[in-house]
């Protein structure tokens, strides 16, 4: 159980290393479009309108992700899982506070791209990309947690077959037992 938990710990921590790291490369510079590399390592700029369309589809993801983590929740409640509920409830709250913020910033991204702000366009955005990243290391952090181990309860027996034949009490040989003898302690505190 112990390693279970070490194993979790070190997992969390790596999660949270790359959820970090992704952060503080998220940032963009006040001017321009913001740049994201794909798995071709090409740099993409997308305008307002992609942004828009593309924070959308961020707002849609994570809430995709907090409805599979609540559905996980429902299941360790009616399986009496106290452990698990624990963890994926922590997970939920979290989700929950990522998704009340990831439409505050699409709104703010919306009214941005009205009013034609390319700073703030791209503010928005980057902090919206951060969000996703976010839900999705919850979602990792989620599928992580742990329940109860499954324990077998009722009857259960043993069997021992042994290989050849054990040895009769004529067989065996007597060990004799020492003769116990002490010595009483020398006297620490006597002087001669």
């Amino acid at each position: 159980m112990a390693t279970k938990k070490r194993f979790l710990a070190y997992t969390v921590g790596a999660l949270l290393a790359l959820v970090g790291s992704g952060v503080a490369t998220a940032q963009q510079p006040a001017s321009g479009a913001p740049e994201f590399e794909t798995p071709a390592a090409k740099v993409v700029k997308l305008g307002p309108a992609e942004q828009l369309e593309q924070s959308k589809g961020f707002v849609a993801n994570m809430e995709r992700i907090r409805e599979s983590v609540r559905r996980e929740l429902e299941e360790a409640r009616s399986k009496g899982d106290v452990v698990k509920k624990l963890c994926l409830d922590d997970k939920l709250n979290q989700l929950d506070v990522a998704l009340r913020k990831a439409s505050e910033r699409q709104k703010a991204l919306e009214n941005a791209v009205k009013v034609n702000d390319g700073e703030l366009t791209n503010h928005e955005f980057t902090i919206l990309s951060v969000l996703n990243q976010r839900t999705a290391a919850l979602e990792a952090e989620a599928n992580l947690c742990i329940g109860k181990e499954v324990v077998a309860v009722g009857d259960s027996s043993t069997q021992m077959e042994i290989e050849g034949q054990l040895p009769d009490g004529s067989q065996t040989t007597g060990f004799p037992t020492p003769a116990l003898v002490t010595e009483p302690p020398a006297c620490a505190s006597c002087f001669r």
